[in-house]
């Protein structure tokens, strides 16, 4: 019998095609669980408002400004929001804060209400003041 060197190089690169299709089934499916265990708690959280419906915009006391900070600006002002790719966030001017936040300056998105409602700006900008 000729063995052929090839088929082993072929069975690996196969077998490690397979691995990687298996693998991103199993995060997706992951993924999925989390989504619907955290769409069964925003349920329920939303049923215990003792029969009222949910508002469509959050209210200020439901903001947290360390987490839409992670969220948003973590990535340009570094993980400690003491700078990176944008300057330090710290100390700033509530006002300039809101102002800059709200228009944009050079590579700086603008972000509109629909994003963050100008009640929880002025608590983002007084977390960072």
């Amino acid at each position: 019998m000729n063995n052929n060197p090839a088929i082993p190089f072929l069975l690996i690169i196969l077998l490690g095609i397979g691995l990687v299709f298996l693998l991103s089934a199993y995060g997706a499916d992951q993924m999925n669980n989390e989504t619907d265990t955290a769409d069964s708690s925003e349920s329920t959280e939303e049923s215990d408002d003792s029969g009222e419906e949910g508002d469509e915009t959050a209210s200020t006391s439901d903001f947290d400004p360390e987490t839409f900070a992670r969220d948003n600006c973590a990535s340009c002002h570094g993980q400690d929001f003491t700078g990176g790719m944008g300057p330090d966030i710290y100390g700033k001017d509530p006002e300039t804060f809101m102002s800059v936040v709200r228009e944009g300056q050079g590579p700086m998105p603008a972000f509109s209400t629909d994003q963050i409602s100008d009640e929880d700006l002025e608590v983002l900008a007084a977390h960072f003041e």
